[in-house]
């Protein structure tokens, strides 16, 4: 088969690849549509991974085409998303189904063979049935909406809260469709770039409630849209201490803080920033990854559940598209911000 084969740091070849062999329990994913996570730019030009030579992506859907010993044989043909995370199941929280914590997990695409391929292996259980109505591309974008989902139902939002979200990139622009789609009927939205806020005001976000921190004071437009008291809920999507610092500030006394971001350096907490988060008992929560169960009310079947039901149209935030074999092209996009994206997918 031919992949995307990362070889060192700063060495990605397309090239001829060995099919890979299927251990028990485990199937044969042809793939036909992967996205670029914005992870896979560090772990491909800057900091590595944990062995090579490693075939990266992990946001990817396709064909069953093959089983290994063991498979239910309904797999066979069957189209499937993919949970990357292979959890090792005896951890405790494995044992407690917390499987996105678990403490010696697997990876797809970064700690082995992932989606920008023609063909992956895959352990079954880490498989979810697609529907008709959901396209290979909509489900190759399961992984990044699980995320989002998983981030807003640990922050138990209910119509009547105010929630902010700061950062506009693939997770933030997911978080206003899905709290919109929950009900919350108040968002405000902070970000920087004059395209994301065209894709989210064209999402159905009122003018008034975008804020562009490149000309707006965050904090005084915060509090003029709260009556001064601060939201209920902060999404910090961007990972720096300055947006971090904004989270608190401007978070309503007994409000939520969910950390969302992957930091961009060490975080760092000013004296009169945690002495806010004492006096205001504020709640700061982390969020990592996302729930898949098999239960129906795990994140995967939640999106899933909206994606059948033309609730929530991820499509329309692919910017995008490049023929696996070209995906290099989306790569050097992300790291260059040469550019404006949000979701850039490689098909076959």
């Amino acid at each position: 088969m031919k992949a995307w084969v990362l070889h060192q740091i700063n060495d990605l070849r397309f090239e001829k690849a060995d099919t890979p062999f299927l251990p028990d329990q485990e199937v044969l994913v042809k793939v036909k549509a992967a996205g670029i996570c914005g992870s896979d730019i560090p772990r491909i030009y800057q900091t590595g991974t944990y062995s090579y030579p490693l075939i990266p992506g992990h946001e990817f859907s396709g064909i069953v085409t093959e089983l290994g010993k063991g498979v239910d044989r309904s797999w066979l043909n069957q189209r499937a998303g993919v949970f990357p995370l292979i959890p090792c199941g005896s951890c405790t929280p494995c044992q407690h189904r917390q499987f996105e914590m678990c403490r010696c997990y697997n990876y797809l695409g970064s700690r082995r063979n992932g989606g920008f391929a023609e063909y992956v292996a895959v352990p079954s259980w880490n498989l979810i049935r697609l529907p008709d109505p959901v396209s290979f591309e909509e489900a190759s974008m399961l992984e990044p909406m699980a995320v989002a989902v998983h981030a807003m139902r640990r922050a138990c939002p209910v119509p009547t809260d105010i929630a902010a979200i700061c950062g506009l990139g693939t997770i933030g622009l997911l978080l206003f469709l899905f709290l919109r789609d929950a009900g919350v009927k108040n968002i405000l939205v902070i970000g920087n770039k004059d395209f994301q806020k065209q894709l989210v005001l064209q999402q159905g976000l009122p003018k008034d409630c975008y804020c562009d921190s490149r000309s707006q004071n965050v904090s005084r437009w915060l509090l003029e849209h709260t009556d001064g008291n601060g939201v209920d809920i902060f999404f910090e999507c961007v990972g720096k201490n300055e947006t971090y610092a904004l989270a608190v500030q401007n978070t309503a006394p007994a409000g939520k803080i969910l950390l969302v971001g992957n930091p961009h350096s060490s975080m760092l907490l000013d004296k009169n920033i945690y002495w806010k988060i004492l006096r205001n008992q504020l709640t700061v929560t982390g969020t990592w990854n996302s729930s898949f169960t098999h239960s129906p009310d795990d994140d995967w079947y939640y999106v899933l559940d909206r994606l059948t039901h033309t609730r929530i149209s991820p499509t329309k935030l692919i910017t995008h598209k490049f023929p696996m074999e070209q995906l290099e092209q989306g790569l050097k996009i992300m790291q260059g911000k040469t550019e404006d994206y949000i979701k850039i997918i490689g098909t076959l």
